[in-house]
């Protein structure tokens, strides 16, 4: 218990320390610096007792009611200029444009910042146009509009110049001036732009006129070539239509000329036609006569020379059968013989071994039956010798138990039995109805009880007497297991 205080002690105390620490820590993000008053504190490039202490990019301690803790921001800030100004020439002008500027990232223009930006870091945009538009003023009214336009950079960099010291005292610094716009509502430098405009309009004129010029020349050009190329198409048709004259006259002729030369071919088919007729008629001969004649002496002297080399050929297959016939036989013999040999080596060979094989095994399973035998006989004797001992145990217990059981057991015998004495009757008057029937029954049923009240009256006199000790009789026998049959007797009633 008191180990579990001690803990819980010691974590509240762990979690003290960590709620303080979270409380007094304070980390200067990238784009801020806190400034910590409330004690004398020293930082590097400033004078001592400056009265706070400025941290940027990491963290540290502050005391809580002790020290106050405020951000300054360094991001970018952007104030756009709209300042009237009077050049040189007096003439107004107004001048727009837009002034980007932060504090500076050194720990002096932090601290110049800081003592006076840091409840009023809203109004830091007006006050930084302020300065700009009184030194702006003043740079226009020593130029001349002419420089203004011609030399913007000029303005800008003297702007930013005289503007340098005061940023610097307030601990800002000027990351981009320009100048967007300068705006004249007398129209000066419209009317500065007219003779420009009138020598460029003059000189657009007179190149337009020289345009045209060019361009009447180019057209007139075009169409001479336009009429030499209409004259060199109407000459190049005339010459296609010599042509296609030409044509039609011969295609005029070409008629006659095509039906006389397929008379002609008409009169070459013809004549070619007789002569391919009459070489068919001499091929028909050819195959008419000769051919059959040819094809009936080739095929009588073909039949003769086959006749014959049958004849031969039969004759050397039959010497050949013949003596084939002979040395198979010779070798199937041979064959029968060594085969014969041999199946009577083997036949002896496995008649022995069967033979030993069969006593063998014979002899084997007569021992094994003996063996078997003899353990069954064994076994039965002992089996026997434990039921009857375990008999004669139960017994003397429970004398009447037992022989109840045995009852229980053929107690359907029983009941047969006794119901046998009606197996003889014909017809059976019962003077008292369902009543009687109910007696009658319950009297054949009782018959079979008599066993019972026997045996127990046996089992009686047997414990008095003490003649059936360890379940031996009075006549010197062994007592009748409980499994046999009880003797019913008969009513003959």
């Amino acid at each position: 218990m008191v180990v579990g205080v001690v803990a819980g002690a010691a974590l509240l105390a762990v979690l003290v320390v960590i709620g303080l620490f979270k409380l007094m820590w304070r980390v200067a993000e990238p784009n801020e610096a806190l400034i910590i008053s409330g004690s004398k504190h020293r930082t590097e490039g400033l004078e001592e007792g400056m009265g706070f202490r400025i941290v940027t990019g990491r963290g540290t301690l502050v005391l809580p009611g002790v020290q106050a803790v405020r951000k300054l921001s360094l991001d970018l800030n952007e104030t756009e200029l709209h300042v009237d100004c009077v050049t040189h020439q007096g003439i107004p002008l107004k001048v727009r444009g837009v002034v980007i500027f932060k504090v500076g990232d050194d720990f002096v223009s932090i601290a110049n910042a800081a003592r006076r930006f840091l409840d009023q870091q809203k109004l830091m945009a007006e006050r930084v146009h302020n300065v700009f538009a009184g030194h702006l003023r003043s740079i226009v009214g020593g130029l001349t509009v002419e420089d203004m336009i011609r030399d913007r950079e000029k303005l800008t960099g003297q702007t930013r110049a005289a503007c340098g010291t005061e940023m610097e005292k307030l601990g800002l610094i000027v990351d981009s001036l320009q100048i967007h716009e300068i705006e004249d509502p007398t129209g000066y430098i419209q009317n500065l732009a007219m003779p420009h405009a009138a020598a460029v309009q003059r000189d657009a004129r007179i190149a337009q006129a020289e345009a045209n010029r060019l361009a009447t020349e180019a057209e007139q050009q075009s169409f001479a070539r336009m009429a030499e190329a209409t004259r060199d198409s109407e000459i190049l048709q005339a010459g296609y239509q010599a042509e296609r004259d030409k044509a039609g006259a011969k295609a005029r002729q070409a008629g006659p000329l095509a039906d006389a030369a397929a008379r002609q071919e008409v009169v070459v088919q013809e004549t070619r036609v007789a002569e391919l007729e009459a070489h068919r008629r001499e091929q028909q001969l050819q195959a008419d006569v000769r051919k059959p004649a040819d094809a009936q002496a080739y095929e009588k002297r073909t039949l003769a020379e086959a006749e014959r080399d049958a004849r031969i050929s039969a004759a050397e297959a039959k010497a050949k059968e013949t003596e084939l016939a002979a040395a198979a036989e010779a070798t199937r013999v041979k064959t029968a013989a060594g085969a014969e040999a041999e199946a009577t080596k083997t036949r002896g060979t496995a008649m022995a071994a069967a033979t030993r094989a069969t006593g063998e095994a014979e002899a084997a399973a007569a021992q094994a039956r003996g063996l078997a035998e003899a353990e069954a006989t064994k076994a039965q004797g002992l089996a026997e010798a434990e039921t009857i001992k375990a008999r004669a145990a139960a017994l003397a217990e429970n004398q009447e138990a037992v022989v109840a059981q045995q009852l229980a057991e053929n107690w359907p015998e029983i009941v047969k039995a006794g119901a046998s004495a009606f197996g003889s009757v014909d017809n059976m008057v019962v003077l008292n109805g369902a009543d009687g029937m109910a007696d009658m029954l319950a009297k054949a049923l009782t018959m079979g009880g008599t066993g019972l009240g026997l045996a127990r009256q046996l089992l009686a006199s047997m414990n008095q007497n003490g003649q059936a000790t360890n379940g031996n009789s009075p006549l010197g026998g062994v007592v009748t297991p409980p499994a046999q049959k009880v003797p019913v007797e008969k009513d003959g009633g």
